[in-house]
């Protein structure tokens, strides 16, 4: 039997390329700065934690208001599927936040708890409850900017494809500006790797859950990508190739170059009200101005 092969890499290379750990001096030091710059957030700034938006599983989300008729900001957790949380992930508000976006930082439920048919269900359930509570939390009328790193990113380009809103009784254009970062888009080389010993990944879940091969024929959302240069080539692969099928159907996609970053500090960078990423979100969002739900 011919071993399994993909992009150039065996099995053995595939797990180096998905190894996001590992591809940082120290992931302890990095995550610990992301956590810390968290903590600070969650004592300074107003919110509301552990909203829940799910009652079949129970996962929440924490809120941090910016006033009536703000534009909102949902930011989704990395993690691999399997680690992570809202509380962790405070990082991503300050940036937005300051230009008057309230931001949701949800959660959902690890694997290998649930599969990733479940986390992508309840991730779509809290854009839902989002919606529908939009009066009550004090969100505007614009669509929503979404935003994730890694696992997050891929879970931010599922909301971008076009075969599930009427099921969750959402707009069509429920998401203006995608804010993918480092994303996982073609998932056929996950089956392979030490990922799958949580995943537990089969054919039709990797071909139901790869953004790559879901890109909606029509889209009004603007998809801002980006992926650290220090990034393995796998990664940088994954994110350049789904900006490439986004854009050769005709829809708007923007890359924004982070050539000094790797997997971690790149979303650390939302915390800057002038970084490049949050003025990339704006920018994206001044095309928007006069569009409503």
């Amino acid at each position: 039997m011919t071993e399994f092969t993909y992009e150039g890499y065996d099995i053995a290379a595939l797990d180096v390329q998905y190894n996001a750990r590992a591809s940082v001096a120290s992931f302890e030091d990095e995550y610990a700065r992301l956590v810390d710059v968290s903590k600070a957030v969650m004592q300074n700034f107003e919110h509301q934690a552990r909203i829940v938006y799910d009652e079949r599983s129970g996962e929440t989300f924490d809120f941090y208001p910016a006033g009536k008729n703000a534009p909102l900001f949902v930011w989704i957790h990395g993690g691999y599927w399997r680690g992570g949380n809202a509380a962790d992930n405070a990082f991503a508000v300050p940036g937005l936040h300051t230009h008057g976006f309230s931001v949701a930082v949800i959660d959902y439920t690890l694997a290998p708890a649930v599969t990733l048919d479940e986390i992508v269900r309840q991730v779509r359930t809290a854009i839902s409850y989002l919606y529908r509570n939009r009066s009550s939390l004090g969100i505007g009328a614009a669509p929503f900017v979404v935003g994730g790193t890694s696992a997050g990113g891929h879970l931010t380009a599922m909301l971008l494809s076009d075969d599930w809103q009427r099921a969750y009784d959402v707009p069509d254009d429920i998401v203006g500006v995608a804010l993918d970062l480092s994303g996982l888009h073609d998932l056929t080389p996950l089956p392979h790797t030490h990922i799958n010993g949580w995943m537990n990944f089969d054919e039709a879940m990797v071909v139901r859950n790869s953004p790559q091969f879901m890109i909606p024929k029509t889209s009004s959302a603007c998809l801002i990508v980006s992926v650290g240069g220090l990034e393995t080539r796998e990664f940088r692969r994954q994110t350049s190739a789904y900006a490439a099928a986004w854009r050769q159907v005709g829809h708007q996609a923007v890359i924004i170059d982070m050539p000094e970053h790797n997997h971690f500090d790149l979303p650390l960078t939302l915390q800057a009200p002038d970084g490049k990423l949050v003025r990339a979100v704006l920018d994206a969002c001044a095309k928007f101005e006069r569009r409503s739900f």
